[in-house]
């Protein structure tokens, strides 16, 4: 799909701001509500907008213990990672799991927890319980620098 500049306002206005209306991006970005519904239905169907959701504060919600762990497989096979993905998905306290390279291990996971304790629970056993896993490595995040900044529309 070939983004013009109303296609690229649209997208900036909706990553600052998923719950504006229709006649506020509209006004925002210099069209009439109909176009511009237009478009975004089409930056939608298109899967350049992915979906929408709500930002919720983990920290708010006693989940104040950040960790990010390092996972390494014992065996690189397509069966292998399918069934880590599929069990650590299942797990509600991994927010992100990413199949990396470059590193000794395969997998960057992001979880939050409520404490030590927690992560000790989680740790041992959720994630060292999954067949496959030989190593895990974690680093606690002290503290959020920044994070859920909008994709650069360059």
């Amino acid at each position: 799909m070939e983004l013009d500049r109303y296609d690229r306002a649209i997208l900036v206005a909706l990553q600052a701001n998923g719950r504006m209306s229709n006649q506020e991006l509209a006004d925002a970005i210099g069209l009439s509500p109909s176009p511009c519904l237009r478009r975004v239905r089409a930056l939608e169907d298109a899967g350049l907008i992915a979906g929408y959701r709500a930002l919720v504060d983990a920290r708010r919600l006693g989940l104040s213990l950040m960790a990010l762990i390092s996972i390494s497989m014992d065996k690189h096979t397509p069966e292998r990672f399918a069934n880590f993905e599929a069990l650590v998905g299942d797990i509600p306290e991994v927010l992100e799991c990413l199949l990396i390279t470059g590193q000794q291990s395969d997998y960057q996971l992001k979880v939050v927890v409520r404490d030590m304790d927690h992560y000790q629970h989680l740790l041992l056993h959720k994630l060292t319980r999954i067949e496959g896993v030989t190593g895990v490595h974690s680093s606690f995040v002290l503290r959020r620098v920044f994070d859920e900044r909008p994709v650069p529309l360059v």
